[in-house]
């Protein structure tokens, strides 16, 4: 790197304190740190946070508190971190005055997700880097001119999206006037010891099952932000492979009895994910990952892949997932496979489950080649310009 910065990495892991959410800010977090940059995370969203013991917005941060310092510790980040609360206005990790002397010092802000909406004591940082994780709805929004989306935005210097195809002859939204350059979900590889595994017995994920709130229309199409639609669509799946699927996903009692009916395993999406050790053990047990994408990016084709897919990958796990264009910029067959159909998911899971070791190495590669944050995190920073 030309020169060390300091960084602020303002996410959301204290507001959603779970493990795919922790390794996402960890990836973005220790990445940035071995390109030899100063490197903190920052929240101060004031949002509630979600107690997912609850399945609950609360008002007491103290879980969320604990959930940030076992994970900032576990990767050597014990004082490198602070959480205002919403409510209160209290900081824990550093004190206040910390706070605000980086955002006074801060050469550079990263806004993964989108975490924090800028106020005045970001504005002050010359390089504001906005990391979209789940693209289109923004994109949507800027296109029927929606003020608040557009301030909101337009606070950034700089618009990164994992929305790969965004602006490709395939994919229906118009990137409009913001300079859209795409990126991928960084993972730092040395966090995630290969594990080659030929008894795991399960192909698994983790995640939620229905989104609500964030559905959008455009174009004469209503796009939905969840799942469950895609689930819905590939629920017969398991008839046609005798491979076991399992779902680490939240869900009510009728979708649990439609699920298991249907020949899929069901497990608690909190035990297998309550922090980034329980998470990562997990992705270790499985086989492999199956998956599906929120309509949202599935059927517009915009090129989206998954941070949690990029941890199986990472895992030596292979990856089988639904189609989002993003197989135009990713070779797959080998180690990650794209679907479109049942037919094409359950032909990939054969395809693994014939040379299981060979196809644990190629995910691995995979994860390597595209994903890694050396490459991923330094060509975000070159583009910003630090």
């Amino acid at each position: 790197m030309p020169s060390r910065k300091r960084i602020l990495v303002l996410h959301l892991a204290g507001q959603y304190p779970m493990g795919g959410i922790g390794w996402q800010a960890v990836h973005h977090l220790v990445g940035l740190s071995r390109l030899g940059h100063d490197v903190y995370y920052v929240e101060d969203s004031a949002a509630p946070p979600y107690d997912p013991r609850l399945q609950s917005v609360v008002e007491d941060c103290a879980y969320s508190v604990e959930f940030l310092r076992r994970t900032m510790e576990r990767f050597g980040l014990a004082d490198r971190w602070v959480y205002r609360d919403g409510a209160s206005g209290r900081c824990y990790g550093l004190p206040r005055e910390q706070l605000e002397r980086l955002y006074r010092e801060a050469d550079a802000l990263v806004n993964v997700c989108g975490a924090s909406r800028l106020g005045e004591e970001h504005l002050r940082c010359p390089i504001r880097i906005y990391v979209q994780t789940d693209p289109v709805h923004d994109q949507i929004l800027l296109a029927q001119n929606n003020q608040r989306a557009r301030a909101a935005l337009s606070a950034h210097t700089h618009h990164f999206t994992y929305g790969e195809n965004l602006g490709g002859p395939d994919c229906p939204i118009p990137l409009g006037e913001l300079h859209w350059r795409a990126t991928r979900p960084p993972v730092v590889l040395d966090l995630w010891e290969p594990r080659f595994d030929p008894s795991a017995a399960a192909f698994t994920t983790v995640g939620t099952w229905k989104n609500v709130g964030k559905d959008i229309h455009f174009a004469g199409e209503t796009y939905s932000w969840s799942k469950h639609v895609n689930f819905l669509r590939f629920m017969n799946l398991p008839s046609l492979t005798p491979q076991p699927l399992e779902l680490a996903i939240e869900t009510d009692a009728d979708t649990d009895r439609l699920l298991r009916g249907r020949g899929w395993r069901l497990a608690d999406p909190f035990e297998k994910s309550r922090d980034t050790a329980t998470y990562q053990a997990h992705i270790y047990g499985s086989r492999g990952e199956f998956t599906v994408a929120k309509d949202l990016v599935a059927r517009t084709h915009c090129g989206w892949f998954s941070d949690r897919s990029v941890c199986y990958l990472a895992a030596g796990k292979p990856v089988v997932t639904q189609e989002t264009g993003f197989s135009k910029f990713i070779p797959t067959g080998r180690g990650l496979f794209a679907f479109s159909t049942c037919e094409e998911a359950a032909a990939a899971i054969d395809e693994i489950n014939l040379d299981y070791a060979d196809q644990c190495r190629a995910a691995r590669e995979v994860a390597a080649e595209y994903f890694g944050s050396d490459h991923v995190l330094a060509e975000l920073c070159r583009e910003a310009g630090l």
